[in-house]
């Protein structure tokens, strides 16, 4: 083969534009014939081909069968996520129940506090409203003694 068809041969190769005829060819060019020296970068390409070719395996494959043909149940699937579903909430409530005796003074330590802070808060407010007449004493005061 003339060197200027190999190009052409290995361009539409590296493209994916080549038939199956057009790809032996050129794995017997670069396999058996002597390959010139501006072409030699692509012969390993072509060599790794052939031998990947050669190689086989003795080892068995087993291809698993599909869904339909096994005995698919989903009844088992809906069994376990109520199972899950109520081991949490069980435990979600049973840890609630179990406060020890230092938490529970806590949280009514907690509560007395919040009772003291909305009373003071109240109390608050109610003197902030008396301000309202001490500041309308004042722009009055103001305009009196203009």
């Amino acid at each position: 083969m003339e060197s200027n068809n190999i190009e052409q041969l290995l361009d539409a190769y590296f493209e994916g534009n080549t038939t199956l005829r057009e790809e032996a060819d050129l794995m017997d060019y670069f396999n058996n014939h002597r390959v010139e020296d501006h072409l030699l970068q692509y012969k390993p390409i072509f060599v790794g081909l052939k031998a990947s070719k050669m190689e086989h395996s003795d080892k068995e494959f087993k291809i698993p069968e599909p869904i339909s043909s096994r005995t698919y149940k989903p009844w088992r699937y809906a069994i376990a996520a109520f199972l899950v579903v109520a081991l949490g909430i069980g435990v979600f409530f049973n840890s609630q129940s179990q406060m020890s005796q230092e938490e529970k003074e806590a949280l009514v330590a907690f509560e007395n506090s919040k009772k003291a802070m909305i009373f003071l808060s109240k109390k608050f407010n109610k003197g902030t409203e008396q301000l309202f007449y001490v500041e309308q004493f004042s722009i009055a005061k103001d305009r009196v003694f203009e």
